[in-house]
């Protein structure tokens, strides 16, 4: 999710507010994949202020704390691996039993960094993508003890975000389109890929590991994925521009469901890569998200979906394979967090020059819910565009001004967490899709983003990433008071 305005965490009210969907809003899949939530109700009770951290690093409300579970370059892996690498992005938590967890845990880092993924034996994909990006896995507990982190996948490019999946792995995406011939230079340092890159992997949190790319999703600039309930289907996000990128769902081949290693042994070919029209009351195509505004809040739009040409690029990039009013482009389509009914996928911002058609309105950010019984997709929050996201200058009520939201993920209550990736302070923020945005964190160290929160199955911690200096962050506090 690479951006020129990197944000953490803030707080505050309603600057994004979503009406709720004709039936009443959907009920939502558990944080833990597979298991299902009750239907989400919108709280009467706002998250308190903010307070600062006389530490300088996290803002948080009255009666929460956070610990820091790990830091680039001073906590250690296991093994004699080295340290911990830096730019933790998407992350997913796994109950390893006995009040602990597992957390697998991106790193988008391109090739040559001072603190990239070590090439661990068995974990390495590309040879010539050289402390470069990749997964760990991190082992703590409730109160965010560092119990020891280690490499689970190496050798990729700008592992973004991805998706925890139903059978208990994570699917890591990259964000790039590199190509095996292409050089790269960091800092004095250079080399050359040895394979194609901006494929999915699927991650393992017990050491295991199977470095192979998942082909039949496709290669291009991957961001998130969710897996359907029935395990048939995959719906992934494209964060890319010029032109803009796509929201995509993979069916699987007749007869076909997915588990464990199941992705990576099928042909490149195999089952149907699509992407999303979302079509208007005359049938035709919906050019870019940004024609919709909070006008549309909570109305549900039919969609399409139309099988992508050559979904490992050769010649053209996926994207590029559609004419403009052939698909609905959006610019930065970032998170996306499965549930039993549906899909949320997120667009960071659309304001600047090229980030949209000239007649469509700017916006700083959207989230939408795509239902999979009634193929309908609908806007559930959005952020209007605010002059000071441009320039980054600090707004006037920084705990209530949201712009930029990217990671989403559903809580055990059936609400949203976004991090922020915008313009000016960053926040954690709870969504009510059809209802008001809180702020839940700040980052008080810098102007980085947040990314990866995941919440434990019983709603004790929020685990989250701060990604420079990168820093992963375990939050207790009483999260059932006003998420529940």
């Amino acid at each position: 999710m690479p951006s020129s305005r990197r944000t953490f965490l803030a707080g505050g009210a309603a600057a994004g507010v979503g009406l709720a969907v004709a039936g009443g809003l959907p009920s939502l899949a558990q944080a833990s994949p597979g298991r299902p939530h009750p239907p989400v109700k919108a709280g009467n009770v706002p998250f308190p202020p903010l307070v600062d951290d006389p530490d300088g690093i996290l803002a948080l409300p009255e009666g929460f704390r956070y610990t820091v579970v790990t830091r680039t370059g001073v906590t250690r892996l296991d093994r004699g691996q080295g340290v911990t690498p830096a730019d933790h992005d998407g992350m997913a938590v796994y109950d390893a039993g006995h009040g602990r967890y597992h957390l697998i845990q991106n790193h988008e880092i391109d090739p040559g960094a001072e603190f990239g993924v070590p090439h661990i034996k068995g974990t390495v994909y590309d040879s010539g993508a050289v402390d470069a990006g990749g997964c760990t896995v991190i082992k703590t507990d409730r109160a965010g003890r560092n119990l020891g982190e280690f490499v689970a996948l190496s050798g990729t490019v700008a592992n973004c975000a991805g998706g925890p999946t139903p059978w208990g792995t994570w699917l890591t995406c990259e964000e790039t389109e590199d190509r095996a011939g292409d050089a790269w230079e960091e800092d004095g340092r250079t080399g050359v890929f040895q394979k194609d890159h901006g494929y999915v992997f699927e991650a393992w949190a017990d050491g295991s590991a199977d470095p192979r790319p998942i082909k039949c999703l496709g290669r291009y600039s991957h961001e998130a994925l969710a897996v359907d309930k029935d395990r048939t289907r995959i719906y992934l996000s494209e964060d890319a521009d010029g032109p803009n990128g796509l929201f995509y769902r993979w069916t699987a081949p007749r007869g076909v469901k997915l588990g464990p290693g199941v992705l990576t042994g099928l042909a490149p070919n195999a089952g149907v890569l699509a992407a999303m029209q979302i079509i208007m009351d005359d049938g035709s195509v919906l050019p870019d998200v940004a024609y919709l505004t909070s006008a549309q809040l909570g109305r549900p739009f039919p969609v399409r979906w139309i099988e992508v040409p050559d979904r490992d690029a050769r010649n053209k990039p996926v994207r590029e394979q559609f004419a403009d009013g052939q698909v609905t482009r959006g610019r930065k389509f970032e998170g996306v967090w499965g549930t039993d009914e549906g899909v949320y996928v997120v667009n960071s911002y659309a304001w600047d020059d090229g980030d949209l058609p000239a007649d469509a309105a700017p916006h700083d950010g959207m989230v939408w819910f795509y239902n999979y019984k009634t193929q309908t997709i609908q806007l559930v929050t959005y952020f209007p565009h605010q002059t000071a996201s441009e320039e980054g200058t600090p707004v006037k009520y920084n705990d209530l001004t949201f712009d930029g939201p990217d990671n989403v993920t559903v809580t055990p209550w059936g609400s949203l967490v976004l991090a922020e990736d915008g313009a000016g302070a960053s926040h954690v923020l709870s969504a009510i899709p059809g209802g008001p945005t809180y702020a839940i964190a700040r980052n008080q160290l810098n102007d980085s983003e947040f990314c990866g929160p995941t919440f434990t199955a019983d709603g004790t911690v929020l685990f989250v990433n701060m990604q420079d200096p990168g820093l992963t962050l375990a939050i207790t506090g009483p999260w059932e008071k006003y998420l529940g």
